[in-house]
């Protein structure tokens, strides 16, 4: 079995070593020659299990929905120390912890920094920390279809029209994604270079859009983004991370397969134009129209960046749209919209039971004519409880350690949702240098938590916990 877990990890090992390659050759391109070792011990580091990607993998048929799961949630702990190490071997007086934190912090695309002034990096080790968090969105697309088995119909519907759930061709729908991925990065780049963003920007921004993250190649965004029409297009951008990636595909490619496989996407739509409507209209005439299209655009996608600090005032609304999340086969976080859309519209249908008792109220998929299985919807249920109950614990943590309880419960819906602290949420000036150990490694165990998606934990825990 342990067979598996060195073939799925190797993969990502092999990318780490192809972007440990690029960053020395970037470095030796424009005489960056200070950190430029640290790459070399980290490309010979990654390229001793990836050199082994040669090897004949085992069956994936022979291994159980617990070990992929083990599987998972070990690439969270041991990819982040491979990617650590440029932080590490480069940075003076660092320690491992904070280089461990913000590889942690990169690969679940949380976008949390130790760094607060990213000008003392070289631009190789700001291209890394963007790398990062492209990494761990790929290593996150690749976890949800290796576990397609835990998620009930109502979700694997999402995915049916573009990807096969056969295990013997799984290695296959990966090559597949990962091809997509690249060409999406590639396309974004291309984009931000015709709106006259510097190249080396571009590229980060890309890596980290992509992915749902939140490092950013500058301190200051509006200087990046120095006019309303370059703030517009780049929230457009942030929505790639919002909609399924499959539907980027669609939009690139002409497909024959009706509105029946982007129904999700087409609802995430509505959803969206819902939001812009009501801030539009409901909002402060004197914020600016980019300032609220960057910050929902931001928040939706669970990347969490905003301009202004005006947009502070709807900073609980905000959280609750991050909490939302986006679509399920994308790099956002969240709980997931149809998640949340299933459990309304199957809580309307029961009251509605409850006051006309003749009447049959069937609770169907969502986006189908099929009926949901009961259980699907406690399983539904069941996250929302462990993420209140994740939310209490480092909600408790934090206040422990000596934050008020408002910064308390915004961290924590953040880390648990895997999305940047900025000025939308209040939390822009948040130290994360400046914590504790006990507290930095709090907040690695509950990104990786929020990342892995809260089911699987619920899973292990009546793997471990319960007999039956």
């Amino acid at each position: 079995m342990y067979q598996f877990n060195i073939y799925y990890l190797r993969f990502f090992t092999t990318v780490i070593s192809i972007l440990c390659f690029f960053n020395i050759l970037y470095s030796y391109y424009f005489n960056l020659y200070l950190n430029v070792d640290s790459y070399f011990y980290t490309l010979l580091i990654s390229l001793i299990p990836a050199i082994s990607i040669l090897f004949k993998s085992k069956d994936i048929n022979k291994v159980s929905i617990y070990f992929k799961i083990q599987t998972v949630i070990l690439g969270y702990f041991l990819l982040p120390v491979i990617i650590s190490l440029p932080y590490y071997l480069s940075i003076y007086n660092i320690t491992f912890i904070d280089a461990y934190f913000e590889a942690i912090s990169g690969f679940t695309s949380t976008g949390f920094t130790i760094f607060d002034n990213i000008k003392h990096l070289d631009e190789s080790l700001i291209i890394w920390r963007s790398s990062s968090q492209w990494i761990g969105g790929l290593y996150f697309l690749f976890s949800i279809l290796l576990l397609i088995d835990i998620f009930d119909d109502n979700l694997k519907k999402t995915l049916t029209n573009f990807l096969s759930f056969n295990s013997s061709e799984i290695f296959k729908q990966f090559f597949k994604i990962l091809v997509f991925y690249i060409f999406l990065t590639f396309i974004i780049f291309i984009i931000y270079n015709i709106f006259e963003i510097r190249s080396f920007n571009s590229l980060n921004l890309a890596l980290t859009v992509v992915s749902s993250g939140g490092f950013l190649p500058s301190n200051n965004l509006a200087s990046i983004l120095n006019s309303e029409i370059k703030t517009i297009m780049f929230s457009l951008t942030l929505l790639v991370s919002f909609f399924g990636l499959f539907f980027s595909y669609n939009i690139f490619v002409i497909r024959n397969k009706g509105l029946k496989s982007v129904q999700e996407d087409i609802y995430l739509l509505f959803y969206l134009f819902f939001l812009y409507s009501i801030f539009f209209i409901f909002s402060d005439k004197n914020i600016d129209f980019h300032y609220i299209f960057l910050a929902i655009s931001s928040s939706v996608s669970n990347v969490g960046i905003s301009l202004d600090k005006t947009t502070q005032n709807f900073s609980f609304i905000f959280l609750i749209i991050i909490i939302i999340g986006g679509s399920f086969f994308s790099t956002s976080s969240g709980l997931r919209f149809i998640k949340i859309y299933s459990l309304v519209k199957f809580s309307i249908n029961e009251l509605i039971s409850h006051s006309k008792p003749k009447n049959i109220f069937l609770n169907k998929l969502a986006f189908s004519d099929k009926n949901m299985n009961i259980e699907d919807f406690y399983k539904y249920f069941l996250t929302i409880i462990i993420f209140l109950f994740s939310l209490i614990i480092l909600s408790s943590i934090l206040t422990i350690s000596g934050y008020n309880v408002e910064e308390s419960f915004k961290l924590s819906i953040l880390t648990l949702m895997n999305t940047v602290n900025s000025t939308m949420t209040g939390l822009n000036g948040f130290n994360f240098e400046e914590t504790n150990y006990f507290l930095k490694y709090s907040l690695i165990l509950f990104m990786i938590i929020g990342r892995v998606e809260l089911l699987t934990v619920l899973i292990l825990c009546k793997k471990f916990f319960f007999k039956n």
